[in-house]
Parts: structure tokens; C-alpha cells; sequence
């Protein structure tokens, strides 16, 4: 019993102490160290957690959409005017293969991801990009 009082008792000194999230130790959708003090120290803190953790993981449609577009724009090769959801590079903006690896990675730097080269050379519109992202697990 001494040792389950001291165990309660960590879990609460752990809990106020309110331990930063480390990717190492608090994924709790993996069932990391701090995800399971937390857990035992408020069951309703841990859930709340787990959904924020999983919301996360998907980006927005209409956010990914304004900026792609907002990546486009900013190019200077590219008439902001002419670029909609549906622009391809080369055939409605007028950008050669060059700006159209530049304009990926304009993306890469917008969403914190990498793009492998065999991906980024399926990217040739707008709307391609925006799937791409839209299906990629670590954009922001």
C-alpha cells in the first residue's frame, strides 16, 4: 500500500510539475511515458490530448489550398492573376521545369515537409500540389 500511496503520489507531483511534451516520451496515440502519467493523473486530460494529437495530423483543405496559392503568387515568374486552384505550371503560368522545381520547394519550405524527387516531379499544378500535401502525413 506504501508503495501504491507513493506511486499516486509521484504521478500527482509529475502531473503539477505539467512535464513539456518530448516526441521521445509523449505521443499519446502510442502510449508514451508521459501520455500514461497523464492518463493516470486526469483520464479526461489524456483523451483530450489523444483528439488535439490526431486533429493535428490533418491540415485544413481551404488553408492548404490559400497557401499553395499564396506560394504561387509570391513567385516572381508568376502573373498572380492567372493562378487558381487549377493553374499548371507550364501550361497556364508559363514556368519551365526549373521555376517548376523552385515552386516545389517554395512548398516544401511552406509546409515543413520534404518531397522525394519522384513525387515532386508528378507535381505539375496547383491541384496536384494540394493533394500532395493534403495526403502527406508531416505537413503543417
Amino acid at each position: 500500500q506504501t508503495t501504491r500511496m507513493l506511486s499516486s503520489r509521484s504521478v500527482a507531483t509529475l502531473a503539477r510539475v505539467g512535464l513539456r511534451r518530448s516526441s521521445a516520451l509523449a505521443r499519446p496515440a502510442h502510449g508514451g511515458l508521459l501520455a500514461r502519467v497523464q492518463a493516470q493523473a486526469s483520464p479526461a486530460l489524456a483523451v483530450t490530448q489523444q483528439r488535439r494529437w490526431l486533429a493535428a495530423a490533418f491540415l485544413d483543405d481551404a488553408d492548404v489550398t490559400d497557401r499553395v496559392l499564396g506560394c504561387l503568387k509570391s513567385f516572381q515568374k508568376v502573373d498572380p492573376t492567372k493562378v487558381t486552384a487549377s493553374s499548371h505550371f507550364m501550361n497556364d503560368l508559363g514556368l519551365d521545369s526549373l521555376d517548376a522545381v523552385e515552386v516545389v520547394m517554395s512548398f516544401e519550405d511552406e509546409f515543413a515537409i520534404e518531397i522525394p524527387d519522384a513525387d515532386a516531379e508528378k507535381i505539375a499544378s496547383a491541384a496536384d500540389a494540394i493533394k500532395y500535401i493534403l495526403q502527406h502525413p508531416h505537413a503543417k
